[in-house]
């Protein structure tokens, strides 16, 4: 990354009669009229890691746009590189001039670059520029909470303990392709033995039956964990392992050894010792060990991160919270309405909320801060007098609510809200920065 800005704009640049390159051709004249945003990436890509010898490379520019058509077209890497390879509408918003198209490994290493208080900093800026068109004025509000799902499997005792041994038992095989054979690394794979206790228990009726199983596999892993240890000590002791090599190997135990045994005491915990376990002291995934436990009322239990997010009148998504574990909603609303406050620098006329954050402390607390109308989907017990002026406002601001669910669908169904497709915290998002940081929509994964 030499440069911010493309250097020569191409006079062939042009975008396919379709709806899609309208919108891109369109989202491209708004990036040329906010050239500091540039500054704000550079910023990222500019680092003492990256060096100014070589090919010339994606500029700045072109690394946020082709991050922007990432996730505006819910795209992998391989499939973004093949459509600048082959779009021309693509190629044109990414500024590609030289007809030189990036692979997906320079993509994927450009664009994860990118900070999440950069992409915040840019939403924020959008949100400012639609202010100053007066497109969103944020007068009104309406808040809902979702949840966006980790990408893991069901998880149980049993599976948990077999992620345990397979990933041991990698590990294992790692260190041994490390050494020569003077420097024996031994252990016995158990991961036959430790599928075939997980298989037994998922179709064993009977608690003394299981718990028998859950011994045996409790027993293999740690076992697994045991090799795994004396091998860490011998190839310390092993000088002619090159360091980078060891340090890489070790920081993989390093990671997954704490996590191993909070799946053991877990297991021992609830399966031998009959404990119940709170859902904020259980991990779910040894890959995924941010994710929460989520229940939603009545609802099945879904497990990654709950959101709560703010919409204007506009349909711009004004913030977006990813909450740490699973508060309730009532607990949400009011540092929901100040972060508006604080954003726009007055509180809303009128805001409308899903029932869940409904309460008279609530009601009275926004009526504090100066809400002309504070509207509840579901009055629980809540008077239509003390909420909005009149019926006639009450049915249009719950109307108004009713909007943010189409914004939510749109958001998972098109722009991968849906599922936090990467890989550990806070890397793991549809979201930016750390939990119960504001952050607003979109935020484009890396």
């Amino acid at each position: 990354m030499r440069a911010e800005r493309t250097v020569q704009r191409s006079i062939f640049e042009r975008y396919a009669e379709h709806e899609i390159g309208l919108e891109l051709q369109a989202m491209s004249a708004w990036l040329d009229a906010q050239p500091e945003v540039l500054t704000w990436v550079a910023m990222d890509l500019k680092t003492d890691t990256v060096q100014a010898t070589g090919r010339q490379g994606l500029s700045c520019e072109s690394v946020l746009r082709c991050a922007i058509l990432k996730q505006y077209r819910q795209l992998s890497y391989e499939e973004l590189a093949f459509c600048l390879l082959d779009s021309m509408s693509c190629q044109a918003f990414v500024r590609l001039t030289t007809g030189w198209t990036p692979r997906k490994a320079a993509l994927q290493s450009a664009i994860s670059r990118i900070s999440d208080t950069t992409w915040e900093r840019i939403n924020q800026h959008l949100l400012h520029r639609a202010g100053a068109a007066r497109i969103e004025r944020g007068d009104m509000l309406r808040i809902d909470s979702t949840v966006t799902d980790a990408p893991i499997h069901e998880p149980s005792d049993s599976t948990l303990l077999w992620d345990s041994v397979r990933v041991l038992v990698r590990l294992l095989e790692q260190a041994r392709e490390l050494v020569d054979s003077r420097v024996p690394i031994v252990f016995c794979d158990h991961r036959r033995l430790a599928k075939k206790r997980m298989r037994a228990i998922r179709y064993t009726r009977g608690q003394d039956k299981k718990r028998a199983l859950y011994q045996d596999l409790l027993a293999v892993t740690e076992k697994s964990l045991a090799y795994a240890e004396q091998a860490n000590l011998s190839l310390r002791a092993y000088r002619a392992v090159s360091s980078w090599d060891y340090d890489a190997w070790q920081a993989q135990l390093a990671h997954f050894t704490p996590l191993i045994r909070r799946v053991i005491a877990q297991t021992e915990r609830r399966v031998l010792r009959g404990e119940k376990v709170p859902a904020k002291d259980k991990l779910v995934s040894l890959f995924e060990a941010h994710t929460d436990i989520i229940v939603k009322g009545s609802r099945d239990v879904q497990y990654g991160h709950k959101l709560n997010l703010s919409t204007g009148r506009s349909g711009l998504v004004l913030v977006v919270v990813i909450e740490d574990g699973n508060p309730a909603d009532t607990e949400r609303l009011l540092p929901m309405l100040d972060r508006h406050i604080a954003q726009y620098g007055k509180p809303p006329r009128q805001m409308a909320a899903d029932g869940g954050y409904a309460s008279i402390t609530n009601l009275d607390a926004a009526k504090a801060r100066q809400v002309d109308d504070v509207v509840f989907h579901k009055k629980r017990g809540l008077a239509i007098e003390a909420m909005a002026k009149s019926p006639w406002v009450y049915r249009k601001l719950r109307n108004f609510r009713a909007g943010i669910e189409a914004g939510i669908s749109c958001l998972k169904r098109a722009y991968g809200l849906g599922a936090a497709h990467g890989r550990g915290w806070p890397t793991s998002r549809p979201t930016c920065g750390p939990r119960s940081s504001p952050t607003t929509w979109p935020c484009w994964p890396a």
